[in-house]
Order: C-alpha cells, then sequence, then structure tokens
C-alpha cells in the first residue's frame, strides 16, 4: 500500500469521523445526502470495487499474522441500509474470515447477564473480522427511548438511578478501550439516512411483493419515535467516538455511496494495523525445498515440472529493475 493511496483514504474518511469530545447534533453536523462530489452510482460503482479488494488482501494478511483482531459495528435506523453494506462491502473477503452477528430482542438467558454479555459472546478471534449488526449500542439506544426495557434488565435500585445513561456510556468506552489494548480494533459506523429517505425506502418494501418480506408493522411505530432516535443518537455518538474506537457518520440516503464510505474506513483500519505474511523460519524453509524437489520429480511427462516457478522469477526480476 502506497503512503499517497493511504492518504487519500484517511482524507476521504476524515468528514466522516466524530472527533472524540464534541458535541454531536445530527441535523446541524452531519448531512445524509452528502456524497463529497462523486457524480452518481456509476462513478460509484469502480471506487467499490477498488475498495472490495483492497479488503480482500488485507484481511487474507490478517488472517494469516493472526494478531489483531477487527469489531465493525453498524447501527442505523430501519431501512439504513445495514444488510446491503454488508452485503456488498464484504463480497469479495473470504466468507470463512468474516462472522455476522446480528442481535435482536434479549432472551431470558440474556437477561440474566450483565448488558454486555451477548456482546462479549460474539466478539471476532484473532484474525478475524467480526460484524456487530446492530451491537452494544442498543443498550443506549432502543432501551434509551423506550425506558421500560430497562425494567425488563432486572437491574438492581443501585444500577437504576439517575445517571445510567451517562454511566453506561463510560462502561462502554472501558470495554472498547480493554479491546483495543488487547489487539482488537473496533470500527463504529452510523449509517445516517434522512426521515424522507427512510419514508420512501419503507413504501418500497410495501409495494415491491418480494420485499414485504423486510417491513413490519413496528417498523413504522419507531418511526414515530424519530425526535427521540436523533437527540439517543446525538448523545451517543458524543459520549462514545473516542481516540481508540471513533464514530463515522455514514452519509446512507445514496446506498452506493454508504457502501463505499464503510469500505473505506474499514480499509482505513487494516492499512493501520498492517498485517503481514509470517516470514517462513529456515528450518521449515528447508522442509519446502525438500518437499519441492519431491513434487518436481513427480511431475508426469509433458507436464511443467514447476508450472509457478517461472511466474515467480519474472514477478521478482521486474521487482528489481523497479
Amino acid at each position: 500500500m502506497s503512503d499517497e493511496r493511504a492518504e487519500r483514504i484517511a482524507e476521504f474518511i476524515a468528514p466522516l469521523r466524530v472527533k472524540p469530545g464534541s458535541e454531536v447534533d445530527l441535523s446541524r453536523d452531519f448531512d445524509p445526502g452528502f456524497k463529497a462530489g462523486i457524480g452518481g452510482k456509476k462513478d460509484g460503482r469502480e471506487l467499490l470495487r477498488t475498495g472490495v479488494t483492497l479488503l480482500a488482501d488485507y484481511q487474507r494478511r490478517l488472517a494469516a499474522e493472526g494478531r489483531y483482531g477487527v469489531l465493525m459495528c453498524l447501527q442505523s435506523l430501519d431501512a439504513g441500509g445495514k444488510d446491503g453494506t454488508i452485503r456488498h462491502v464484504m463480497s469479495g473477503v473470504n466468507p470463512q474470515g468474516v462472522h455476522v452477528s446480528n442481535f435482536k430482542v434479549p432472551s431470558d438467558e440474556e437477561l440474566d447477564h450483565d448488558f454486555l454479555w451477548r456482546y462479549a459472546r460474539r466478539l471476532p478471534r484473532r484474525g478475524e473480522i467480526g460484524i456487530f449488526n446492530r451491537s452494544h449500542y442498543e443498550e443506549v439506544l432502543v432501551v434509551r427511548v423506550h425506558p421500560e426495557h430497562l425494567d425488563r434488565q432486572r437491574l438492581p435500585d443501585g444500577a437504576r438511578r439517575k445517571g445510567v445513561w451517562r454511566r453506561r456510556y463510560r462502561e462502554i468506552n472501558d470495554w472498547e478501550r480493554y479491546l483495543h489494548d488487547n489487539g482488537f480494533r473496533i470500527v463504529k459506523l452510523f449509517l445516517n439516512l434522512s426521515k424522507e429517505e427512510q419514508r420512501v425506502r419503507f413504501l418500497k418494501r410495501i409495494d415491491v411483493p418480494e420485499r414485504n418480506w423486510k417491513f413490519s408493522a413496528a417498523d413504522a411505530r419507531e418511526r414515530s419515535f424519530w425526535d427521540d432516535y436523533q437527540r439517543a443518537f446525538s448523545r451517543m455518538l458524543s459520549a462514545t467516538s473516542t481516540k481508540w474506537a471513533p464514530w463515522y457518520v455514514v452519509p446512507a440516503d445514496h446506498k452506493w455511496f454508504a457502501r463505499i464510505c464503510a469500505a473505506a474506513v474499514l480499509a482505513h483500519t487494516l492499512i493501520d494495523i498492517d498485517p503481514q505474511y509470517p516470514e517462513v523460519g529456515e528450518k521449515a524453509r528447508h522442509e519446502l525445498f525438500v518437499v519441492k524437489e519431491e513434487l518436481v520429480a513427480a511431475a508426469p511427462p509433458g507436464a511443467a515440472a514447476d508450472p509457478y516457478a517461472a511466474p515467480v522469477a519474472d514477478d521478482r526480476k521486474g521487482r528489481d529493475r523497479r
């Protein structure tokens, strides 16, 4: 990865980053229709393809090195495009190295534990990319907008006193700092959708039969809490965008642009990690040459003894000339 290319990616995502310690007002600070001067979907298609190829390369290196893990948290209102973002951005990576977790209404077993327990159980391993489709931030979003959910968590009285949300922000920040210190990088994306674009997407889910399954009456009921959610998102972004786990507010009115942004933020994180393929020691290298000689000797008549030897040698000569 050239320094120039890495700098271009960093510059592209800079307007999306929530500066740690800043006070966020979504309606004032971020435009859901922002496109960064990119003309349209056709222009963005090649950018996304380039990003997916880049992610595939870095994901292979991440898995091979096995020292770091990456957790991508996706938050948005209904119809924000989380599923499509995952499907397109991760389309080129090895599915064995990526795990997606969806979090619905907590079960009785999950409610018997602390509020972070069910999320901690689904964290990625070293060498993996884990994706939370909705995440631990539901505990300061949905639960805050609908405080009756807090009753179901059967907290002791002391844990429900004034300041519960401020305390949860602190606990989330501390947890993410702990993960970062142990080699797990956290990518936090809020897909910022306008109220009008959500209305249009809801209508499409109703009018197109193949999309009916994606819509429920509960989605429409949640829409009536739009202003409450906007305030909850603004407070969450203000309180939990940290140096070790910053938030990125992704303009989501144009799905193609949101996917480019998500790929760029994830690529930026992997570039910063800069995972490397492990170097083979002298003993292991000697064993490779012994096995290679056996395989070359086993070539049938008319077959290339080692079809990869010439391309590798030519590639090395090309690099030497450069």
